[in-house]
């Protein structure tokens, strides 16, 4: 049986093709994309960081709707009523917060596993909802149960506390349009899902989805909103580095887990100074503040001990006496040792270099170890002169006279330098019963007489050392 090939057939309907998904490798740490894995990450330095990802084509347009204003308007015209700061009731919380919370504001809270941002968080809502406020906190780390347990030991239980545990972002922003809640707290953004996302939950796609929903929500309805982040072994906020931008406030809880003080301290806030932070003890009924941070670091100073200097540094607008503590030994080595805690380490290495320099101390032939009691971290340059005299004591043995403090700024020939706000940190050491205190000469000469206290001006390393021993 013959075929004609010639003959003309209908072509049947064409099949569509399929669309091909893009996939794409990010790192997981800084959140820079690459076509293929790299062991390597070039922008942030991170190894095996990339994680294979679907890419979209293009952002979902209903998220973004209405996030900001279609017509562009002139600055003066745009209203302004004087609301109030809603304060939370935990004083040093409000004082790093700038003074309370501001409506519509975006918090991020970040810190060590254990170092007590989730206590901190339940105490807070517990304020607030004292106050008449219906507040909820959405874990995705808790079953409601744990919550239960864990706010009874603290004692924060009220009705106008609404806990849910929940990852989905969507049943989340269901749930806020339901409830209406005044605050809100995200525990942890790192546990939250998006089901359009095919990526796993913490990866760097679903961490800036979801904080990027919670922050249109925030400015939209006005409820202030915390989220609470993990933070990597070092010690930055886990995710894309474009969380902490997209967020209002970026606080951070410091100290060590085996220590009791928690400090609280502010990088970043759009309504409020960065300076300010805040001092908690931690108890077994939660975090307790701390107001007056000075006489629990001088607490178990001990007397006449070689190496122990009390020094006055700012925090904000807070003056707070610290007590550094150096220790300096022989060794037998070349390199000698250099353990600086609580302190940079860069500027302890200049001043033992100025201090050779200038004082003849062979300290490379010794190790030295410092610490800043209490867990505390000093970054001013203003305790430059405690550092002096504190290794300047070790090194030869001989204790700081009783009752005396030591501040300044020294330069690289020994000279020693005017701090600010001299008057409000020496106002504080008369506070703390010190009898004599050594500041920079030009310090002293624009300062007004103080009673009650011996100032005395010192222009050089030298002439402080010779003051002191």
């Amino acid at each position: 049986m013959e075929v004609d090939v010639n003959k003309n057939t209908k072509p049947g309907p064409a099949k569509p093709m399929k669309k091909k998904t893009k996939t794409v490798f990010v790192c997981q740490t800084c959140g820079n994309k690459s076509p293929k894995w790299l062991g390597k990450c070039p922008d942030c330095g991170q190894w095996d960081t990339y994680v294979e990802e679907t890419e979209r084509s293009r952002p979902d347009r209903r998220t973004f709707r209405g996030a900001v204003h279609t017509k562009p308007m002139p600055i003066d015209s745009v209203e302004l009523d004087d609301e109030s700061r809603t304060m939370t009731g935990i004083q040093e919380f409000d004082r790093v917060l700038g003074g309370g919370l501001v409506t519509g504001s975006l918090i991020l809270i970040g810190g060590d596993p254990g170092i007590g941002k989730s206590t901190l968080m339940l105490q807070a809502l517990y304020g607030l909802s004292g106050q008449g406020y219906k507040v909820l906190y959405v874990s995705g780390e808790e079953s409601i149960r744990q919550i239960r347990l864990r706010s009874r030991r603290l004692g924060t239980i009220s009705h106008e506390l609404l806990v849910v545990s929940e990852i989905e972002m969507e049943a989340i922003m269901g749930m806020v349009e339901d409830e209406k809640p005044d605050f809100l707290v995200i525990d942890s953004i790192q546990t939250m899902f998006n089901s359009e996302l095919p990526s796993a939950p913490g990866s760097v796609t679903q961490v800036r989805e979801s904080a990027m929903r919670l922050m249109i929500m925030a400015k939209q309805s006005g409820i202030p909103t915390f989220l609470v982040g993990h933070v990597t072994k070092e010690g930055a906020i886990a995710g894309p580095r474009l969380l902490e931008h997209m967020v209002d406030t970026v606080l951070y809880f410091e100290g060590d887990r085996s220590h009791v003080f928690r400090i609280l301290r502010a990088v970043k806030n759009r309504f409020g100074s960065t300076n300010e932070i805040g001092v908690f003890e931690m108890k077994e009924n939660g975090l307790c503040e701390v107001p007056n941070p000075s006489s629990v670091f001088l607490s178990e100073r001990p007397e006449n001990a070689p190496g122990s200097v009390v020094t006055a540094c700012m925090e904000g607008t807070r003056p707070i006496l610290v007590e550094l503590q150096a220790l300096s030994s022989s060794t037998n080595f070349g390199n000698p040792r250099r353990t600086i805690l609580g302190l940079d380490p860069n500027r302890v290495a200049l001043l033992v270099a100025v201090m050779e320099k200038k004082l003849g101390m062979h300290l490379m032939g010794h190790d030295l170890f410092m610490n800043v009691a209490g867990g505390v971290k000093v970054g001013e340059p203003a305790v430059d002169m405690g550092i002096v005299a504190a290794v300047a004591s070790s090194f030869m043995d001989r204790p700081v006279p009783e009752g005396h403090i030591v501040m300044g700024e020294v330069g690289l020939t020994g000279e020693v330098r005017a701090i600010g706000q001299v008057e409000t940190r020496v106002a504080e050491i008369m506070k703390m019963g010190f009898t004599r205190c050594l500041v920079p000469e030009s310090n002293l000469k624009r300062m007004k007489q103080v009673d009650g206290i011996e100032v005395v001006g010192i222009r050089s390393m030298e002439e402080a050392v010779e003051t002191l021993f």
